[in-house]
């Protein structure tokens, strides 16, 4: 049975599709040399010119009028581009964003468990979603929520820029928090605020459901 004609590759055709040496049937061509030289020639005879030096005729600008041909070492190209292409990978810095949730009613203790993981994402290079989800009639004290928030700002505050401020989403209020710009990864420290200001919210709250 034969293989089938669309799926066979061409002779001097590299997997990637570059037309190369006797693969390149336009003419004419405009020839780069090694030189950075450039002339416009017909296409056997830059063929000719490249085996006489050891080297490829390398189709680098198919689309181009007349078309561009380097004349290369065609794997050391190949392998440089490779090189270059997971270089710039490597540059490429993904940033990961973490959610942390809190209601206006937050035990203490609680509070200060989520500003300790806020933390350590912060200086990790993370970046932080802190959300304050508001629940029936704590729409109608939403001040209390706010304080929290505004607590943990100054808690985040050596190791977080905030890049989003009370933002409302239904009943939600949303602040968004960075990695500090100009910051070292540091070991986690302990929140600046007293522990006892987590507190008052709650007791607010609840003075205000008890009346």
């Amino acid at each position: 049975m034969y293989p089938n004609p669309r799926m066979r590759q061409m002779p001097n055709r590299p997997a990637d599709g570059t037309r190369i040496n006797e693969a390149i049937h336009i003419s004419p061509v405009r020839v780069i040399k090694e030189d950075g030289t450039q002339e416009v020639l017909d296409t056997r005879k830059a063929l000719q010119m490249a085996k006489n030096a050891g080297l490829d005729l390398v189709e680098v600008s198919p689309n181009a009028k007349p078309p561009v041909c380097r004349i290369i070492n065609y794997s050391k190209y190949k392998f440089e581009q490779t090189k270059k292409a997971k270089a710039a990978k490597a540059k490429q810095h993904v940033v990961k964003l973490k959610e942390v949730k809190m209601h206006p009613k937050t035990a203490e203790n609680d509070y200060l468990y989520r500003v300790k993981q806020m933390r350590d994402f912060l200086t990790s290079g993370m970046k932080v979603r802190l959300i304050m989800q508001f629940r029936g009639r704590e729409m109608a004290h939403m001040d209390y929520g706010r304080r929290l928030m505004e607590r943990a700002k100054q808690d985040l505050a050596d190791v977080g820029d905030l890049e989003t401020d009370s933002r409302m989403e239904g009943n939600t209020l949303l602040y968004i928090y960075g990695p500090k710009r100009g910051a070292t990864k540091t070991a986690p420290q302990k929140p600046a605020t007293e522990p006892k200001a987590a507190g008052e919210a709650t007791q607010q709250t609840e003075e205000v459901n008890n009346a």
